[in-house]
């Protein structure tokens, strides 16, 4: 594999793969297991985690690469094995979460800042040398009108971090995936997101390149344009494909080689089917996929529930997921295939 930074982004968003978000943090991973009955302990997250890894059709085929947590990165699978050695063997390209979560935003109640960036250098020094040839830092962007949120300075100041981290990144000889996330939790329009995410994407590539960070070597993980959770609506896939794509070309440089869509809250099929209307009406000048952490893992999950007796039935479901979001990539998935044997 290739060190350069534009080889790896480029393989990162190859035909027909997308990226694994397995980097739940400590409280998020606790969670996922309390809904399922498994204690969060070192060696469950560990046993989890192996299984998809270990999961060959979907890891050679379908994933290209895989965001970790700090505890993963150093790891060992149940033999001994480095799991950042699992995940190479499978041809995919392991990666970090390397910030230190969205806090309130001193002055603007309802905005956040993401933090992190203390350190950072000697941090990426160190995931380069445990195999970390990517990261991910994860900027939140909240809609509320009724309080004004989000303020144009959370906006600024969050974009001025992604900058300043990518450009660490770039100097570590890593990859790094900007993730400005305009939540979909309110009860805002499909409208309202795409104003909120249009200033931010605009706000962010202006920071990228006054910090001279190359965009051939970076890779964008956005929020696809939908209406809130508490709206009320229900956009329809081409609904979201149109307004997402026209969105981009208002925004995106084509430089950027590849945008890897975060699934948001969207339920594991509604993530499927708008990434596959979105890559329907290409082509587009950047690849179009996903990184999807609870789209891609929700039914692996619920299948385990840390029986080592259902790991292979884990391991099935992800497969089928991985499978349906790989086709979603190439615009070639149907409901039906769903259902398919």
């Amino acid at each position: 594999m290739s060190e350069r930074l534009e080889d790896i982004a480029a393989a990162m968003v190859a035909d027909g793969k997308g990226i694994l978000a397995a980097d739940e943090s400590s409280g998020t991973i606790k969670k996922r297991f309390d809904a399922i009955n498994v204690e969060s302990t070192e060696n469950n997250r560990r046993d989890y985690r192996e299984l998809m890894f270990r999961s060959e059709e979907a890891m050679t085929k379908y994933i290209s690469g895989v965001i970790l947590f700090d505890e993963t990165i150093r790891q060992k699978a149940a033999d001994g094995t480095p799991l950042v050695d699992v995940i190479r063997a499978a041809g995919s390209i392991p990666g970090i979460k390397v910030d230190a979560g969205a806090k309130p935003l001193a002055g603007f109640p309802g905005d956040t800042i993401t933090e992190g960036l203390d350190g950072l250098r000697e941090r990426l020094a160190e995931y380069y040398k445990l195999g970390a040839r990517f990261a991910k830092w994860r900027a939140v962007i909240d809609i509320n009108d009724e309080e004004a949120v989000p303020s144009g300075y959370a906006i600024d100041a969050n974009c001025h971090a992604l900058a300043r981290y990518a450009a660490l990144c770039q100097e570590a000889g890593i990859v790094p995936i900007v993730e400005p996330e305009v939540l979909m939790d309110g009860s805002h329009d499909i409208d309202t997101c795409y104003d909120v995410t249009k200033v931010t994407l605009l706000q962010l590539y202006a920071e990228l390149n006054a910090a001279d960070v190359v965009l051939e070597g970076t890779i964008l993980k956005p929020n696809m344009v939908i209406a809130g959770k508490k709206s009320g609506t229900k956009n329809s896939p081409e609904e979201v494909a149109e307004k997402t794509i026209k969105l981009f070309r208002e925004t995106v440089p084509v430089a950027v080689p590849g945008i890897a869509f975060l699934s948001g809250g969207q339920s594991d099929e509604e993530a499927t089917a708008n990434l596959n209307a979105i890559n329907a009406i290409g082509p587009h000048p950047w690849k179009l996929t996903f990184s999807y952490g609870r789209a891609l893992q929700a039914a692996p999950q619920k299948a385990w529930s840390g029986k080592v007796e259902n790991v292979a039935a884990a391991q099935a479901a992800f497969t089928h997921r991985a499978r349906m979001n790989s086709l979603a990539a190439l615009g070639k998935w149907e409901a039906s295939l769903e259902t398919a044997g």
